[in-house]
C-alpha cells in the first residue's frame, strides 16, 4: 500500500513523525508536508505564485518532501507529481490540537484529507488534544493516537467508505488505546474572538484568540465525545447540500 502523509503543522512536527513511524507498518509512506506551519489554512490552494518541492533529509526515509504551499497543495502535488498518481490512501496529521465541530471549516488538517477525497482516495484526518501544562505527555499521547490511526486504516481498507467521504478523528488527552466512538459533527462557537492591543503610536491591532462557548448540546457529537475523554471518529462527506431545504427553496423559484 502506498500512503501519502501530510499535515498543517509543518514538516518538522512531532505528530507527523509519530504518524509516519506507525504507518510504515502498513505500507510505503510518502511524507509531503508544508515547509512551515499552516494551521487554519482551510482548503486554500496556491494559484498566484509557483510552488516548490524540496527533499527533506531530516528523516531516514528518502520519501519525505517539504512544499512551499498549503496542506491541500501538498496532497495534489504529492499525488500527481511525487507519487505519479499511484496512491492508495491519504492521511493528514497527527495534528497538534483538536479539530471539532465547525472548526472543520478552518482546519488545514481536515482540508488536506478532503483534498484526498476530492481526488477519490480513502482519506483520514487525525488530531490530538493538547492540554496546557501537560506537554510532557504529548509523545505518549501521539503513540496512542498512532495506534488508533493504524487500526482505522486497517478497518477502512477492509470495509471501504463510499467515494468523496473521509474520516475525521479526534483523540483526547489520556485516550484509551484502541477504543473509539462514532459521532456526528458538533457545533463550536467561540467567544471573545479578538484581543485588542495598541502599538507604541497608540494605534490598535488585533490577535485572533477566543475560547469555545459552553455547549449544552447532549447529542452524540465529536465535541461531546472529547468531553467524555473518548476518541471521536466522524464520517464526513464533501457534498454540503442541505437536502432538507431543497423543497423550501424551490418554493422561491419564479413561475
Amino acid at each position: 500500500m502506498r500512503i501519502l502523509l501530510t499535515n498543517d503543522d509543518g514538516i518538522n512536527a512531532a505528530g507527523l513523525n509519530a504518524a509516519r513511524r506507525a504507518l510504515e507498518r502498513c505500507g510505503d509512506v510518502w511524507v509531503v508536508a508544508p515547509e512551515k506551519p499552516r494551521s487554519a489554512a482551510g482548503h486554500a490552494i496556491t494559484l498566484h505564485k509557483p510552488l516548490r518541492i524540496n527533499p527533506w533529509p531530516a528523516t531516514p526515509s528518502h520519501r519525505s518532501f517539504s512544499v512551499s504551499g498549503t496542506p491541500s497543495d501538498c496532497v495534489t502535488l504529492g499525488h500527481d507529481v511525487i507519487m505519479n498518481g499511484e496512491c492508495d490512501l491519504v492521511v493528514s496529521g497527527i495534528n497538534h490540537g483538536t479539530n471539532l465541530g465547525w472548526d472543520l471549516t478552518y482546519s488545514g488538517t481536515v482540508s488536506a484529507a478532503m483534498e484526498g477525497a476530492v481526488i477519490g482516495l480513502p482519506s483520514i484526518a487525525i488530531s490530538q488534544e493538547v492540554v496546557p501544562g501537560h506537554t510532557a505527555e504529548l509523545k505518549h499521547d501521539f503513540e496512542i493516537a498512532s495506534s488508533i490511526l493504524v487500526m482505522l486504516v486497517e478497518k477502512l481498507l477492509d470495509d471501504p467508505l463510499p467515494s468523496f467521504t473521509l474520516l475525521n478523528v479526534n483523540v483526547p488527552f489520556g485516550a484509551v488505546p484502541d477504543q473509539f466512538r462514532v459521532t456526528s459533527q458538533g457545533t463550536r462557537v467561540y467567544l471573545d474572538r479578538f484581543a485588542e492591543r495598541f502599538d507604541p503610536s497608540g494605534r490598535p491591532y488585533y490577535w485572533i484568540t477566543g475560547h469555545p462557548a459552553h455547549d449544552e448540546d447532549h447529542r452524540d457529537t465529536d465535541v461531546n465525545c472529547l468531553k467524555k475523554g473518548l476518541t471521536s471518529v466522524t464520517p464526513v462527506q464533501l457534498d454540503m447540500t442541505a437536502y432538507h431545504l431543497i423543497e423550501q427553496v424551490k418554493g422561491w423559484q419564479p413561475g
